[in-house]
């Protein structure tokens, strides 16, 4: 490694480019809270660690709040809400772990055939039980994953039929996340102003 140039400032790369200083805030109170997830692990490491940090995200956007607000639809015309936004991934969660990748008969959360927006729409229960569901449904999901030591473990699309691999399912679990935070970016900033990544 060549030793540092002198002639560079401090605020310069070796590149000559300059270095950043200033950077996007982090969410009030995260630190600590929310481990930032390795840049250099195995795929399990990367995916499974990646995936935690966006649901404790989403976690963070939904605390401090009294639970009322919740419930508010801060963005018109859309129909979301913080609260209907945990109930669809409390939903998700169980969708693809348990009813797709295990193939286990269990309820849907949230849906029917006969009213399947249920998640978002009826915001008649309480946001901090939907919370509860939700936190159970990922540590459910957690589990599922630990005790299927290969990423190439296949479940089945009760819809199509098609197989698909838990790599597969993590990935879209993360871009599942990762829309759905930004989703909660926006209805938390309108609801008081709270920002940050």
């Amino acid at each position: 490694m060549a030793p540092p140039d002198p002639t560079l400032g401090p605020d310069t790369d070796p590149g000559g480019a300059p270095v950043p200083t200033v950077f996007s805030p982090l969410w009030p109170g995260s630190e600590g809270l929310r481990p930032s997830p390795s840049r250099v692990g195995t795929e399990r490491e990367l995916l499974v660690g990646n995936l935690d940090w966006h649901r404790r995200t989403f976690e963070l956007k939904c605390s401090g709040l009294p639970a009322g607000r919740l419930s508010e639809r801060s963005v018109e015309p859309s129909r979301l809400s913080l609260h209907g936004l945990i109930r669809h991934l409390a939903g998700v969660e169980r969708w693809w772990f348990q009813q797709q990748f295990l193939g286990e008969p269990v309820p849907g959360l949230y849906w029917s055939d006969e009213d399947p927006e249920q998640d978002t729409e009826d915001l008649s229960g309480d946001p901090a039980i939907a919370l509860a569901v939700w936190r159970a449904e990922c540590e459910r999901s957690r589990e599922i994953v630990a005790a299927h030591p290969s990423l190439d473990a296949t479940g089945t699309n009760i819809v199509t039929g098609e197989p698909f691999s838990l790599r597969w399912l993590l990935m879209h679990l993360l871009a599942e996340y990762a829309r759905h935070n930004g989703h909660a970016d926006l209805l938390r900033e309108r609801l008081d102003g709270a920002t940050g990544l």
